[in-house]
C-alpha cells in the first residue's frame, strides 16, 4: 500500500475496538529459567537492534503491597524470549542490554518497568523508546497497547490473562501466548508509527471554536 492510501483515526471507541478480529503471537516462544539460558538469548540477539519490550509482574491483592518483576519479554523479527527473572535474576548480560543505547526497547508505559526492574538492579537505561509519545507526536490521542493496536494494527489482543499470577512454577500456554503477544504487538507499532505520516491521521472529534 503506498504511503497516503489509508488514512487513520486518531482514537478508537471500546465499540470499534470490539468489531476486530482478535489476535495473539504465533511465532516462535523461547521461554527462559536461568542464568545459562540468559546467556543463550543475548546470543540469538547479537546483531539486533530493536526489540519489542514488556515486563509483567504478578499481581498484588494487598493493599500497599507490590511484588517485584517475575518476566521481561524480549521479541525480535524471529522470535519472543521470555525470560523469568523472579528465577534468573537481573543478571550483568540483562543490564547491558537495559543500558545499551544502541538496541532499541519499544514498549508502552516503559517508565514503570524501568522502575520496576531498578528495584531489583540498579542501572542507568539507555536505549528505550516510549511508543506513548510516539504515537503523540503523529497526532493520536489513544494511547494504550489494546487502543494502539486496534488503530495502526487493525486487530484488538486479550487482555485475559494480565492478573494471573507469573511467578507460576510453569507458565501455561495462555500466558506464555499473552506475554509474546505484548512484546511483539509493541514492536509492530513501533514499525508502523516509524514509518505513518502525520497527514494520514484524522481527527475524527475536531475540536470546536469555544464561544
Amino acid at each position: 500500500m503506498d504511503k497516503g492510501e489509508h488514512l487513520i483515526k486518531n482514537k478508537i471507541t471500546n465499540e470499534e475496538l470490539n468489531e476486530l478480529p482478535l489476535q495473539h503471537y504465533t511465532g516462535e516462544i523461547v521461554v527462559v529459567e536461568d542464568a545459562n539460558g540468559v546467556t543463550q538469548v543475548m546470543k540469538e540477539i547479537n546483531g539486533e537492534t530493536i526489540l519489542g519490550f514488556d515486563t509483567e509482574t504478578r499481581p498484588s491483592f494487598k493493599k500497599g503491597k507490590t511484588n517485584f518483576i517475575s518476566l521481561i519479554q524480549l521479541t525480535t523479527e524471529k522470535s519472543t524470549f521470555l525470560i523469568r527473572t523472579n528465577k534468573t535474576g537481573v543478571t550483568q548480560e540483562l543490564v547491558d542490554l537495559l543500558r545499551d543505547e544502541n538496541v532499541k526497547k519499544v514498549g508502552v508505559g516503559i517508565r514503570d518497568d524501568i522502575r520496576g526492574l531498578q528495584k531489583i538492579e540498579a542501572f542507568e537505561p539507555g536505549g528505550f523508546v516510549e511508543l506513548q509519545t510516539m504515537a503523540v507526536d503523529k497526532g493520536l490521542k489513544d494511547f494504550s497497547l489494546k487502543k494502539l493496536a486496534g488503530i495502526l494494527l487493525e486487530f484488538r489482543v486479550s487482555k485475559r490473562q494480565r492478573l494471573s499470577n507469573w511467578e507460576a512454577d510453569e507458565l501455561s500456554q495462555g500466558q506464555m501466548i499473552y506475554a509474546a503477544t505484548d512484546s511483539w504487538v509493541a514492536l509492530e507499532i513501533f514499525k508502523k508509527l516509524n514509518i505513518l505520516d502525520k497527514g494520514q491521521i484524522i481527527d475524527v472529534e475536531p475540536e470546536e471554536d469555544q464561544a
